[in-house]
């Protein structure tokens, strides 16, 4: 690496430090004022936020238990045992929502917000009971989480830039409506969230409260995966998209804080632990949970230099799936702004059936076609011609994620490479 590359390289972690609270070198806050538009800028609260501070005591619905606040104490001997070493969940500095969740997100209708982001700019795709929404990762990079009410269910929609990967999850606790905050702290160089409930701490990888009076408990997963902002409004022009022009923050969008993080030749930031040899611990990877099996492909398994669209048969835990990816979609985490970073592509995991018919795949000229009914496809799991048309393929969670994030969580995963 050059000299320059290596400069780059601290500046970008320093622009990580920044948004995330914390020192270069682990744990500890960063000892000079963040700037103005930082993630860790004090800000005020949103109306209606049910945020408490360490100061105050934990808002405890009914329904669910009480007792001490994990954000005061994670080692309150009132907690069940622990999921995750205590000792791992670092403090990144900033107070609970010193990196602000958006709690009353606004909304542009898609055809009227067009030309608000870049084509390839990545965006969470949601859809629930036909609400189809669009968070854009410019907003999502400073905010992390947005609580949501969509197609009527409450959701907390989340995304962590440390390790790459945006999740998912109806925010209720044993039907009990909640919230979620940032903690301000971290745990495998992944974000911890706490319930405005009872202030337990949550891993926002598999929505598992790992301290506090819900330790143990698991939020219900909604697949949303990522998107290039073209195909969202290209597949549902009657949807929605977050205006980030009106989140209640004044913050840089459109910058990204995380400068040349995504780079596979340098280590995750604030990880602690040993990452799994099998690959390097930023590689991307699409990683598939099914039936207690676990898989991550490689994108060099799934993409190609030679076709703008692929399709890959693959079969976990006993299901055979399709793995779609289609080139257009810029990572976020790599260029000076959002949308200057390299091709990543956008991927879509579904099964390969419809309508209990099994299919296979084949691509041309960019195009899916199924061999059964020669129906085409597109990115998002619809069928765009041919006898199956307007019919949609079951969508299976997965993840885009870095290769350590994927390994900590899921150990006994499966690792295909092309």
């Amino acid at each position: 690496m050059t000299r320059t590359s290596t400069l780059t390289l601290i500046v970008g972690l320093a622009l990580v430090a920044t948004a995330c609270g914390t020192s270069v070198d682990g744990g500890e806050p960063l000892d000079a004022e963040p700037p103005e538009t930082s993630a860790t800028s004090e800000a005020p609260r949103q109306e209606g936020s049910t945020t408490t501070t360490s100061e105050e005591n934990a808002v405890v619905e009914d329904g669910l238990p009480s007792g001490p606040s994990a954000l005061d104490d994670p080692r309150a001997e009132a907690f069940p045992d622990p999921l995750v070493p205590v000792e791992e969940i670092i403090s990144g500095g900033p107070p609970p929502d010193g990196i602000p969740p958006i709690d009353d997100p606004v909304f542009l209708d898609v055809v009227d917000a067009l030309d608000m982001l870049e084509p390839a700019e990545a965006v969470v795709a949601l859809e629930v009971n036909g609400d189809a929404r669009a968070y854009p990762v410019r907003a999502l990079v400073w905010h992390e989480i947005v609580n949501d009410t969509v197609g009527g269910v409450p959701v907390s929609v989340t995304y962590c830039p440390l390790c790459n990967s945006a999740a998912t999850y109806r925010r209720e606790i044993d039907g009990v409506e909640t919230t979620f905050g940032t903690s301000g702290r971290l745990f495998a160089s992944a974000l911890v969230m706490y319930d405005r409930a009872t202030e337990s701490l949550w891993t926002h990888f598999d929505g598992r409260s790992v301290v506090g009076v819900l330790t143990g408990a698991e939020l219900e997963s909604i697949a949303a995966p990522l998107l290039a902002w073209e195909d969202f409004a290209a597949e549902y022009p009657d949807g929605q998209v977050l205006d980030w022009n009106e989140t209640g923050f004044s913050r840089d969008y459109g910058r990204n804080p995380y400068f040349r993080y995504d780079d596979e030749d340098t280590q995750p930031f604030l990880f602690r632990g040993t990452v799994d040899d099998r690959a390097k611990a930023k590689q991307r990877v699409v990683g598939i949970h099914v039936n207690d099996d676990s898989a991550a492909y490689a994108l060099s398994a799934i993409d190609s230099e030679d076709a703008d669209f692929t399709a890959t048969p693959v079969t976990v835990g006993g299901r055979d799936l399709v793995i779609l990816w289609k080139a257009g979609q810029s990572s976020a985490l790599e260029g000076e702004n959002v949308a200057d970073g390299r091709d990543v592509g956008s991927v879509g995991v579904f099964a390969s059936e419809a309508d209990g018919q099994p299919l296979t795949f084949d691509v041309q000229d960019g195009v899916a076609t199924d061999r059964e009914t020669g129906s085409t496809w597109d990115i998002t799991g619809a069928a765009t011609g041919g006898p199956l048309e307007g019919s949609s393929l079951e969508r299976i969670e997965h993840l885009d994620t870095f290769w350590f994030a994927w390994s900590t969580y899921r150990p006994e995963t499966t690792l295909i490479e092309g």
